[in-house]
């Protein structure tokens, strides 16, 4: 019987990894309140290390891109520290680990900054929930960043990089999806600003490669990977072409030489799922010539297949591997998988978060 392609090695170059699984990055919100990384995080991605890879949650570049309580950031001497205990856990476990890296735009809040309203491309709230010092609330409107402050996040970005690359990550992977600050810079639906960052898809994209670029100059590209999200919805999101924009971005970043693209496009039936919009993944896969990783609903026959049939290289997994630390060895037995408990997701403490059960 064939070998199930999902389980078979795979290079990113010069790192090895021995499956095709991978963790996706997941706000799980355990940092300390400086949004420094605990022992409680490094015992967390200690017990995934099984996975071809793992993409740690996302870390603020800045003070002023962090989003909420218990998020961490890669900003800070302690930060770097607490993410350096992290990555050696994993290490000790024979692990790989990229950690991701955005800056949320507009969907922070005032009462993180100060009362100062959160920043983004165009002052366009998000019809979308975010949080504040109380719990969920309805996003605010963002102020308009000015020229020279976009230029001062690329180097927050670079600066994070550094940090990251001392810390012994295995590399990065910039958060350009899901409604943050760069796809928002990306999509026109948040930005309608009319200088150098706005209107035609070039402009737009002008944030991402100058981030991604300087993140390549930070450390060498083969250590740096790019996830997007070209059609999906999340925090009030679109895009009045997705096809167009998201070529384009394919097509410049394969100019690059990266790691890897990270494609969050869902299959259907998943909450993140599209079913109104085009499929931009076969236009993707064909302008980026770098190795593919798509996320949003797999399991274990879905991903097989994509893999199987040059749709990608690489899966990551989210809710599957919350609740199954030892997921490639379930998918491997075709045992059953623990479900995820939704109320732990963001709460502090080891409960739903460090206790899900392995298989003997």
């Amino acid at each position: 019987m064939p070998q199930n392609i999902l389980f078979t090695s795979c290079d990113l170059g010069p790192i090895h990894m021995p499956n095709r699984m991978v963790v996706a990055p997941m706000s799980r919100r355990r940092a300390d309140p400086d949004g420094v990384p605990n022992e409680l995080m490094a015992e967390y991605y200690a017990q995934r290390a099984g996975a071809g890879l793992i993409i740690a949650e996302a870390a603020s570049v800045s003070r002023r891109g962090h989003d909420w309580t218990g998020s961490p950031g890669m900003y800070t001497d302690a930060q770097e520290a607490g993410w350096k205990k992290v990555a050696a856990a994993v290490h000790s476990y024979g692990g790989r680990i990229f950690l991701q890296l955005w800056h949320v735009g507009r969907m922070s809040h005032p009462d993180f900054h100060g009362g100062q309203p959160p920043l983004a491309p165009s002052a366009i709230v998000a019809k979308a929930k975010t949080e504040n010092m109380g719990g969920k609330c309805d996003a605010v409107t963002p102020r308009a960043l000015e020229t020279e402050e976009i230029h001062g996040i690329v180097a927050d970005f670079a600066a994070a990089v550094t940090r990251a690359r001392r810390a012994g990550f295995d590399g990065v992977e910039i958060q350009a999806a899901n409604g943050y600050l760069i796809d928002q810079f990306l999509r026109d639906g948040a930005n309608q600003r009319t200088d150098a960052y706005g209107g035609v898809v070039a402009n737009r994209a002008r944030f991402l490669l100058e981030v991604t670029r300087a993140a390549c100059a930070a450390w060498e590209p083969c250590y740096v990977g790019v996830r997007l999200s070209p059609t999906c919805r999340y925090n009030d999101m679109h895009d009045s072409d997705p096809v167009a924009t998201f070529t384009h971005v394919a097509r410049e970043l394969d100019r690059l030489g990266l790691a890897y693209l990270h494609l969050q496009e869902a299959l259907p039936g998943h909450y993140l799922a599209n079913p109104v919009a085009p499929k931009v993944s076969p236009h993707l896969r064909k302008a980026f010539r770098g190795p593919l990783m798509v996320n949003g609903g797999y399991d274990a026959n879905t991903a097989r297949d994509a893999i199987a049939n040059h749709e990608a290289n690489l899966v990551s997994f989210g809710m599957s591997w919350l609740a199954n630390p030892d997921l490639v060895r379930r998918f491997q037995l075709g045992a059953a998988l623990n479900r995820p408990d939704l109320n732990t997701l963001s709460t502090p403490g080891p409960k739903g978060y460090n206790d899900y059960p392995v298989l003997p």
